[in-house]
């Protein structure tokens, strides 16, 4: 089972190198990590989503909530959060088939933020089901590069 954990942390060095470290030491994968400042610039908001069971998950929240510098720990319910992820995807598209690509990219609302001569750039937001589909659609063309945030989340 996935599990999303929102960690509220102070924003001081070496505070994720901690987290991580928590992580690592006691065997656990992390399938995606996300860090960044909040509207307070003193805290950051970590998201790490991770695969286990309730018990993995239960011994995961009570490790952080020991660890120096945490503030809150939530861990987020399908039902209730919102969570998004961003894709940057450099696509191989010439003249003859960009038009078709641009059609995907609208029947997905994501936006091209940049074209050259033999490919296009996109950027698209939405849940991991959207960006798998998306993918799944443009794959043909040639993915040239790709990169993604991973999961984001905010309670309801």
């Amino acid at each position: 089972m996935r599990h999303t954990i929102s960690v509220l942390v102070e924003n001081k060095f070496g505070v994720l190198a901690r987290i991580a470290g928590m992580f690592s030491g006691r065997g656990f994968n992390i399938d995606s990590l996300n860090v960044a400042p909040t509207h307070d610039s003193e805290i950051s908001r970590i998201t790490v989503v991770v695969h286990g069971d309730d018990s993995v998950l239960d011994q995961i929240t009570k490790q952080l909530r020991k660890l120096v510098n945490v503030i809150e720990v939530s861990d987020f319910k399908k039902e209730q959060a919102v969570d998004r992820e961003l894709a940057i995807v450099k696509i191989a598209a010439d003249s003859t088939s960009r038009a078709e690509v641009i059609q995907i990219c609208e029947i997905f609302r994501s936006k091209i933020v940049n074209v050259a001569t033999d490919s296009v750039i996109i950027e698209l937001t939405g849940d991991r089901g959207k960006l798998e589909a998306f993918l799944e659609l443009i794959r043909p063309f040639g993915i040239l590069e790709l990169a993604r945030t991973g999961k984001l989340a905010m309670r309801r």
